[in-house]
């Protein structure tokens, strides 16, 4: 073999060699990444889940045009861990906390579960369930601070991660002010989970988000307004009028 042929064949060799080490490395970090998804999600491959929906008010039946974007933006992060969703009414769903991971979408008007969750879990919000119209409809409390929505213009919705215990799976909350923050919701877990897993780890969070110019720009600009976790969390001193009519 004359030494033109050994570098030849000495270099396909390398150059396999590489090839196979940039490809085990590749791999080895898709993995990594997917195990990480997969925990922050609570959905190990071929787990099972859970999306509760609601009805759209006035509408038997229907689901709100953008609730049925915020499904398929879950839907999505779902298929990716490899894992499998069952599609719930709000008011037949009755499994335990903890048991699948739950994504739980709407807000407690529309959404027993949701009101539910909040009463149980997140005491310190309360929101604005009248149907007269007024400047509090459908506002946030949270803790001593309220927030208003100007529909179209800011409107606010509350992202949250809740568990009950390191072997639990976390429940999944998604509750706006109207149908179009859910959706913004939806899509804000979609593009910052793996901030938010390196932030928070697999513990709970409670996120305030505020969606801006919603008519002109639709659930695509959205801003972080706060880390709620503590007040929400945190019981509100006085009755609870707005989750009771709510839940009942």
């Amino acid at each position: 073999m004359t030494d033109d042929v050994r570098n030849i064949v000495l270099g396909v060799v390398a150059a396999g060699i590489s090839a196979a080490i940039g490809w085990l490395a590749r791999t080895h970090l898709w993995r990594r990444r997917l195990r990480r998804k997969q925990a922050f999600f609570g959905m190990p491959g071929n787990s099972e889940c859970v999306l509760v929906v609601n009805r759209e008010a006035g509408r038997d039946g229907s689901v709100h045009r953008f609730d049925v974007f915020a499904l398929l933006e879950l839907s999505a992060l779902i298929k990716d861990c490899g894992a499998h969703a069952q599609i719930i009414w709000h008011d037949i769903a009755q499994q335990g906390f903890g048991e699948r991971t739950e994504f739980c979408v709407g807000g407690p008007v529309s959404n027993r579960r949701m009101a539910a969750h909040l009463h149980s879990m997140l005491p310190g919000v309360t929101m604005n369930t009248d149907a007269e119209p007024g400047p509090d409809q459908g506002s946030f409390q949270i803790g001593s601070e309220r927030y208003r929505m100007e529909p179209g213009t800011t409107e606010y919705v509350l992202l949250a991660r809740l568990t009950s215990g390191q072997e639990s799976r976390p429940v999944f909350l998604f509750c706006g002010q109207r149908a179009i923050t859910n959706q913004a919701a939806t899509r804000y877990l979609a593009r910052h989970h793996e901030k938010l897993a390196r932030k928070h780890g697999n513990g709970s969070f409670v996120l305030l988000l505020k969606v801006v110019n919603s008519q002109a720009y639709g659930p695509d600009v959205v801003e972080l307004v706060a880390d709620v976790t503590r007040q929400a969390q945190a019981a509100q001193p006085g009755p609870r009028a707005s989750h009771r009519a709510a839940s009942s």
